[in-house]
């Protein structure tokens, strides 16, 4: 009677626990419904490949995709040094002294508070710094470097995690068989921590596809094609965000831009983790 009522309680614990899950499932086929619904007679090969016209209305984004790619790819670039490298010393070289140690908790306290600062407080931070200090203006380059500082803690919370996931069987062994701190990091510890890597890839890009308020004050509302990185540069939320607030008879077309911007993110997504088991198997 006692393992059937424990069982019977497991299944009701069990299903309590599924229902948030289904809940979420159910809102995300909803919201990918409703934008592919809206968006799909929008969508051709000449929207994909034609400026924008008629403040949006008409034509199509690939300006915008272009500016897209370029913020991104900056602010990759930015981030992915810094975060790797701050994430290695977090989890591999801070607790090595007591110097270290207390370094290390203020720059996570740091993380921690960059993670929750709004975007838009972000934004002006990049708008004083980069488009006012360093006299970059309205620019790619401008938002690409807000969008490196915004995705930071992302990629070190998710990289220093996978890190201390890795045994510590791992480290002892390759002590013993004479390898250098620096090979054990790179041959493996990144390779065991690649899931992790992984998936801080895929949040961090996902938060800079999707952002609009910071880049409203770095990069601009501008839909020519750019010709460098300090052009002013419209992206494909920003352009997203204008079809559907300051566009009459833009909805169309902000749908067909929401849903290159859904699918554009699932190809980001494939590509990364092709590469990222790749890598991962190859070093093992």
């Amino acid at each position: 009677m006692m393992s059937k009522a424990m069982s019977q309680g497991d299944r009701i614990i069990q299903m309590g626990l599924c229902c948030p899950a289904l809940i979420i499932c159910g809102v995300f086929v909803w919201l990918l419904f409703d934008v592919v619904s809206q968006g799909i007679s929008g969508l051709s090969w000449q929207f994909l490949t034609q400026l924008p016209a008629d403040a949006g209305r008409a034509g199509g984004i690939v300006s915008i995709i272009v500016s897209t790619f370029i913020v991104l790819i900056i602010a990759l670039l930015v981030a992915l040094p810094i975060g790797l490298g701050t994430a290695i010393w977090l989890a591999e070289f801070a607790d090595e002294d007591q110097t270290g140690m207390a370094v290390a908790v203020w720059v996570r306290r740091s993380l921690q508070l960059l993670a929750g600062v709004p975007s838009i407080v972000v934004g002006l931070f990049g708008y004083a710094v980069f488009c006012q200090l360093l006299g970059l203006g309205y620019s790619l380059l401008a938002g690409g470097l807000t969008l490196g500082c915004m995705i930071l803690p992302l990629l070190i919370g998710s990289l220093e995690a996978g890190l201390r996931a890795v045994p510590c069987t791992y480290r002892i062994n390759a002590v013993a068989l004479g390898l250098s701190k620096f090979s054990v990091i790179r041959r493996i510890l990144l390779p065991q921590a690649a899931p992790a890597l992984l998936a801080g890839l895929i949040l961090s890009i996902g938060r800079a596809l999707a952002e609009t308020a910071a880049l409203l004050f770095t990069s601009g509302y501008v839909t020519r094609m750019p010709e460098s990185v300090y052009d002013s540069g419209r992206v494909l939320s920003v352009h997203v965000f204008d079809l559907a607030m300051n566009v009459p008879g833009g909805d169309k077309n902000a749908y067909a831009t929401a849903l290159v911007l859904l699918l554009g993110l699932l190809l980001i997504n494939s590509v990364l983790k092709k590469v990222v088991n790749i890598w991962a198997a190859r070093e093992n």
